[in-house]
């Protein structure tokens, strides 16, 4: 048996997400084309007879303007301790820039074994591939460096071959048909997170969070109540939409994702409320799950 823990870093949007979803033949993170749709540590842990990895989605690290920023970086950097490996992911479609290095300078000195993902291949030619491989190898002494695309789950089976050389645990951590450790409260939240996401404007999706206040199992239905919470009355008119034809879509996407993953029908109530720079409020930040990390 061997087993460990592996975090998967990156700057915001390259893929992180989609690829530990495609790890994991699961929906476990939201996924959404918006910079920083990461905002929690999303574990996924992937099961074969003899392996268990347990892998810690992190939010994207980037230059932070709030107080939810610097902790959602916190969170990120605290990660790359006490792991078995690191997978720092970035998009090979895009050229190499002042993020990517960034990142890779607050990697020196550690001793953690560092796997360059290089995501999204499927956007390029293979020639240009070997290219990016050329620009990124001598920026680190990277253990391995692996070509995937997480979209269409090209090469992940390397990857997961190539993680495997480097666990370094023979304890498993969680039951076999786990593949999540994060609560279905959270994952309920987050669900409707993304379809707000989806169906907004650019500057909308960073004001936004989602609490789930109510589950209430009956026989037959399940009842649950979503409160999204802005920091703006404008904000708020947005999310609802005129007559409400905005947030009755998101319920509508969001309550068929909720009912596929709790296997009953669901009826889901979302409130909108408006607490003004909740961002920058600590102990609603503590609140709403999002911790300090030392």
């Amino acid at each position: 048996m061997k087993s460990g823990f592996v975090s998967i870093i990156g700057r915001p949007n390259v893929g992180k997400s989609t690829l530990l979803n495609t790890i994991i033949n699961a929906k476990i993170a939201i996924t959404s084309d918006k910079a920083q749709t990461t905002r929690n540590i999303i574990q996924g842990i992937y099961n074969e007879k003899d392996t268990q990895i347990v892998f810690m989605d992190t939010p994207g690290i980037h230059k932070p303007e709030t107080k939810l920023g610097k902790i959602l970086n916190k969170e990120s950097y605290a990660l790359m301790k006490d792991v078995d490996a690191i997978l720092l992911v970035v998009d090979a479609s895009s050229s190499l820039g002042k993020g990517d290095k960034f990142i890779i300078n607050s990697l020196n000195a550690k001793e953690i074994p560092v796997i360059l993902v290089l995501n999204k291949i499927d956007k390029i030619k293979p020639e240009q591939i070997l290219l990016m491989i050329e620009a990124y190898k001598d920026l680190y002494p990277f253990a391995d460096i692996v070509p995937v695309s997480g979209l269409k789950n090209d090469n992940v089976d390397r990857l997961i071959t190539v993680i495997k050389k480097y666990l370094t645990d023979d304890v498993k951590y969680f039951d076999d048909d786990t593949i999540t450790s994060n609560s279905k409260y959270f994952m309920i939240s987050e669900l409707v997170r993304e379809k707000l996401l989806n169906v907004t404007i650019e500057e909308v999706p960073h004001s936004i969070t989602c609490v789930t206040t109510n589950f209430e199992e009956k026989p037959d239905i399940i009842n649950i109540n979503v409160d999204i919470i802005v920091d703006r009355d404008s904000i708020k008119k947005i999310v609802i939409g005129k007559n409400g034809d905005r947030l009755k879509k998101v319920g509508t996407l969001a309550r068929q994702d909720i009912e596929q993953m709790l296997h009953k029908k669901v009826y889901l109530e979302l409130y909108v409320k408006t607490i003004k720079k909740w961002r920058e409020k600590e102990k609603l930040l503590n609140e709403l799950g999002f911790k300090e990390f030392e």
